[in-house]
């Protein structure tokens, strides 16, 4: 009898926990850094990893660097061996904190909120703010957000003969809807 009580506190106390916790490995993550009259620079990750944790207000955002396509296949190697040197930062988190976030307040429209975290990206690291729209929608909850990455930031060499054909700033956009790992696991199931 007391095995089964003990396994159903563990399996009740796992529920709890695993509904704090909200994440997606399939967000979109988009980056342009193109400048007037030269060639498109423009990439795409969709698989990005968003980890909300609403009862510390903590989200974390994570991608592989050799995840994000170009249109040229030369351009993608360029950026992943002498730009961002995959090989050797293999990848680019943010960890943060949304404030004033509260998971009740999150409903169907759409709300704005501040974001402060450091981003870590090609072996450096930046506190940065930007804002998040979130919002609930029938998969779960969507955050979207837009911060620019300043390259000279992160010691990103640019050599001097593209120096005039790629923007100093990366425009990033990031949009995922996180479900709760609970969720996910019956869905899997």
């Amino acid at each position: 009898m007391k095995k089964i009580t003990v396994l159903i506190l563990f399996f009740t106390a796992f529920s709890i926990l695993a509904q704090d916790k909200f994440k997606t490995s399939t967000a979109i993550v988009n980056f342009e850094a193109s400048v007037p009259f030269f060639e498109e620079v423009k990439a795409v990750n969709k698989l990005g990893t968003i980890v909300l944790e609403p009862l510390t207000s903590t989200l974390v955002c994570t991608v592989f660097i050799k995840d994000f396509h170009f249109k040229m296949d030369l351009m993608e190697t360029h950026f992943n061996e002498n730009y961002l040197e995959s090989h050797r930062y293999p990848k680019s988190v943010f960890k943060g904190k949304i404030e004033k976030f509260d998971l009740k307040n999150v409903d169907g429209v759409e709300k704005e909120y501040d974001v402060t975290g450091k981003l870590y990206l090609h072996g450096k690291s930046k506190i940065i703010d930007f804002k998040a729209l979130i919002k609930r929608v029938p998969q779960g909850i969507q955050i979207t957000c837009n911060y620019p990455i300043l390259v000279s930031d992160f010691n990103i060499a640019i050599p001097s003969v593209v120096a005039s054909k790629i923007s100093t700033t990366a425009n990033t956009n990031l949009v995922g809807v996180v479900r709760s790992e609970e969720i996910m696991y019956l869905t899997l199931k």
